[in-house]
């Protein structure tokens, strides 16, 4: 299942990512050498209609062309069929950023192909790990870890000044190889966005010119921490039309990163209905009344929070979630 070369495959910096299946065929590990010998490790399509990953690496592989790269460079191209269909995935597969070492989900082949990226990886003594995502709803550009480490904090910092801290779900990619180097995700907009790209590309490089990650804190950094993720039951019909179970307020798709006040109204249900949304914690313990409680056929907050990664996007949201709810937090 899994492709490893180290070789530039042929066509690879002129493709579009709906090519890479034809291209490659199948998930992809490839390593260039540089002058560093510590990889810095990129990951891409493990969302398949996520591609602002891919396009970056192009530009920086183009911006390196015909010299020596300042630092190897391993690159993980994953769910290249979900990539040719435009989609986060296929129905028959797992989600490709739930699967990876310290996930719950059972063993297949794509969790085998995982495990053994990571055990490659672990042997090269990787720099750094960046895996690089975007948002179907709108958001600003930010960073997230996995642990709160000066190291991984830095890594998240050269990116800009929003940094997530979480730990669920269980089996992301970045959480795998924390364990080993640090590790960061770029959460940059949605996906077509130019600059999204360049942005991206611009870290990138900087990454990669980087000698060593040093110890202090950054100073100007909002640290947010993820205390709970949001989901709509399958039993229940979403949209925007009469009749659906729960109707969600659109608007909050304009608000991620914006604090929410006691009282926000997230969604209304249909008259007589027992339909609700479903809130979990990073121990995945239901904690739906913690956060929301239903008034005048209303869903509405208990408790102040931030809003992140919000989306109206039905597919998306049965996918993954409707949506995180977050506290900002300070680290000395």
């Amino acid at each position: 299942m899994l492709n490893e070369t180290d070789i530039l495959p042929d066509g690879l910096l002129e493709a579009d990512a709906t090519d890479l299946l034809e291209l490659l065929g199948s998930p992809t590990l490839i390593h260039l050498q540089g002058k560093r010998p510590e990889p810095l490790f990129i990951s891409t399509l493990l969302h398949g209609n996520e591609t602002t990953g891919f396009y970056a690496i192009q530009q920086l592989l183009r911006d390196n062309q015909n010299k020596a790269l300042p630092r190897s460079v391993s690159i993980f191209i994953g769910n290249v069929e979900a990539a040719a269909a435009g989609q986060r995935r296929l129905e028959h597969q797992p989600d490709y950023n739930r699967i990876w070492p310290g996930t719950h989900h059972d063993d297949c082949a794509e969790t085998d192909m995982m495990r053994t990226v990571s055990n490659i990886m672990y042997k090269r003594n990787p720099f750094a790990s960046i895996d690089i995502h975007n948002n179907t709803g709108l958001n600003p550009h930010y960073a997230c870890v996995n642990i709160l480490n000066s190291h991984c904090i830095q890594l998240a910092g050269m990116f800009g000044s929003t940094v997530v801290y979480f730990t669920s779900p269980r089996g992301v990619q970045s959480a795998a190889f924390s364990d080993f180097c640090p590790a960061v995700v770029l959460e940059c907009g949605q996906s077509g966005q130019a600059d999204g790209v360049s942005h991206s590309t611009r870290y990138l490089q900087a990454v990669l010119n980087t000698e060593k990650l040093h110890s202090e804190h950054p100073v100007h950094l909002r640290l947010f921490h993820t205390d709970a993720r949001v989901t709509v039951p399958e039993i229940y019909s979403l949209g925007s039309y009469d009749g659906a179970d729960i109707r969600l307020n659109q608007e909050l798709e304009n608000m991620n990163f914006d604090q929410l006040g006691t009282g926000s109204v997230f969604a209304t249900v249909k008259a007589d209905s027992d339909a609700r949304l479903v809130v979990t914690n990073e121990s995945n313990e239901n904690v739906t009344d913690e956060f929301f409680e239903v008034e005048d056929s209303k869903i509405v907050l208990r408790k102040n929070a931030t809003l992140s990664m919000f989306t109206t996007n039905e597919k998306a949201i049965r996918q993954d979630c409707l949506c995180y709810l977050m506290e900002q937090i300070h680290i000395g």
